[in-house]
């Protein structure tokens, strides 16, 4: 997120930036905490009203009822419940600059999708990308956790991001595209797929190619 807003507005910093936060869940808890840390104004949404009750206890935040969050007039838009959440009902009503969150698969047509926020002028920061911390951390537990190393790895996340958005505007293609083609341009720089994990987990993905150096 803060490498999407330095890309948009010159700056890392959050502060003042109204922020739409889709789900109250383990990780939107924490990007709430940071936000808020930020100074950030949150407006917060989900299903369940008792993980907003949890949220509230750390945060506060605007709640707003879930049919409401893609109407919010704010700079970001936070996905992290459901997929497909960008499609072509919500679109058109995202008033927001930033797309950046830790849901699965939130472009229910990826190249559609992709071209129309692309389109609105909207950043997008693709999910499988800003979601790795997770998966980070998961492969540093199977391996021996270590905590400088998942922080390290964890903080390339940041250059990544900022590689794809160069990507995307020197090829002038979405940044979903632009994260695939550096996917393959590492794939094609070590003459095939590695495992995202250890040998452990028999695990392939895109994220595993992006976090190699």
């Amino acid at each position: 997120m803060k490498a999407c807003a330095h890309k948009k507005w010159g700056t890392e910093s959050l502060r003042g930036r109204k922020v739409a936060v889709q789900g109250a869940g383990h990780v939107a808890r924490y990007l709430c905490e940071h936000l808020y840390s930020e100074g950030a104004e949150i407006y917060l949404t989900d299903i369940v009203d008792d993980k907003v009750k949890r949220v509230l206890e750390t945060v506060k935040a605007h709640v707003v009822k879930p049919e409401e969050i893609y109407d919010i007039d704010a700079d970001i838009f936070s996905p992290n419940a459901l997929g497909a959440v960008i499609n072509d009902n919500t679109i058109p009503k995202f008033k927001v600059e930033i797309i950046a969150g830790g849901a699965n698969n939130q472009l229910e047509d990826e190249d559609k999708h992709g071209t129309m926020l692309v389109e609105k002028n909207i950043l997008y920061a693709p999910d499988y990308v800003i979601n790795a911390g997770g998966l980070i951390n998961v492969a540093n537990e199977l391996e021996g956790y270590r905590q400088d190393r998942a922080m390290k790895q964890a903080e390339a996340i940041f250059d990544i991001v900022k590689r794809i958005f160069k990507i995307a505007k020197d090829q002038k293609i979405p940044t979903h595209v632009a994260s695939n083609t550096l996917a393959e341009e590492r794939l094609n720089q070590i003459g095939g797929i590695r495992k995202i994990f250890s040998s452990h987990t028999g695990s392939y993905g895109r994220i595993g190619e992006l976090m190699k150096h």
